[in-house]
């Protein structure tokens, strides 16, 4: 009779690691195609990035500066006479 039920412990033991091997590479798979999304999403944010990173020197470049505000602000750079140099 021991022999029995060492066998019934035995094989119910043998289907529960089964399914928990089953369970855990399905775990495994979401995981990973989580993992695979996101690494998708931080490449297009890089991308993204280095765009903006881009744009930002373009319109930071000294000589864009002088031309918008020559353009739109009507700036320009003194003459001599309207240069006042001012002492302490």
């Amino acid at each position: 009779m021991s022999l029995r039920l060492a066998l019934v412990v035995l094989v119910a033991a043998n289907l529960l690691s089964a399914l928990a091997v089953v369970y855990a590479r399905h775990e495994n798979r979401q995981l990973f195609v989580q993992l695979t999304r996101l690494e998708k999403a931080r490449d297009e944010l890089d991308i993204e990035f280095g765009r903006l990173q881009l744009e930002q020197a373009t319109w930071a470049e000294s000589n864009r500066i002088d031309q918008v505000a020559r353009d739109r602000l009507g700036m320009k750079f003194p003459e001599g006479p309207e240069i006042v140099v001012v002492r302490p």
